[in-house]
């Protein structure tokens, strides 16, 4: 059987080794709400992230991770390299993030008719797409 899905988003769980870099990316420059903090098993931390109905967890385990993923976005690797984020003013976002000192990996550009995009990297070199529609 199929899985019965409850909830009109997925959450998403970035593991870093130093969670100060990614908060001020995503909660100070970006805007997302804070929910919570929580310790984890083996003294670890989760920073919970809102979203719109997204939660993104951002985790730092109690030993750093025996390996990191290579930088570069969707160019860099396959697998989980970028996702994205639905904004009604992405040229001023995308400014803001460069005027902070976060490399603009795509500037704003029509991706298709109604649609623009743009991709920042964050502190960790995962690649965060802002997308604006026009309609």
């Amino acid at each position: 059987m199929p899985a019965n899905i409850i909830k009109d988003s997925i959450d998403l769980g970035l593991v870093t080794k130093d969670a100060q870099p990614l908060l001020a990316f995503y909660r100070d420059t970006l805007g997302l709400e804070l929910e919570s903090e929580l310790p984890l098993p083996g003294g670890g931390k989760m920073t919970r992230l809102i979203c719109g109905t997204t939660v993104l967890k951002i985790v730092v385990h109690g030993k750093d991770p025996k390996a990191t993923a290579p930088p570069g976005g969707m160019r860099g690797a396959t697998g989980l390299r970028y996702f994205t984020i639905s904004v009604d003013n992405l040229v001023e976002a995308t400014e803001e993030c460069e005027a902070a000192g976060y490399k603009i990996a795509v500037a704003p550009m029509e991706a298709r008719p109604g649609i623009t995009i743009s991709m920042i990297e964050d502190p960790d070199g995962n690649w965060v797409e802002l997308l604006q529609r026009s309609d």
